[in-house]
């Protein structure tokens, strides 16, 4: 498998696990966007850098 191949299944997998929650649950989605757009700017990039921080210690232990 070359590295192509596993970034798009990667990204494959992302696109699954991120239709999970409006598909089982489209009230609580809906309410997570708007609790999400009453966070300040400053909130929500802390947040996506704990994402990022997340996903590159996972790689590496990986």
């Amino acid at each position: 498998m070359d590295w192509w191949e596993s970034l798009g299944m990667a990204m494959a997998m992302v696109l699954v696990l991120e239709g999970l929650l409006p598909l089982l649950a489209p009230r609580q989605w809906r309410l997570m966007f708007t609790q999400l757009l009453q966070l300040k700017d400053g909130q929500l990039r802390f947040c996506g850098l704990l994402c990022i921080a997340a996903g590159v210690i996972s790689l590496a232990l990986l």
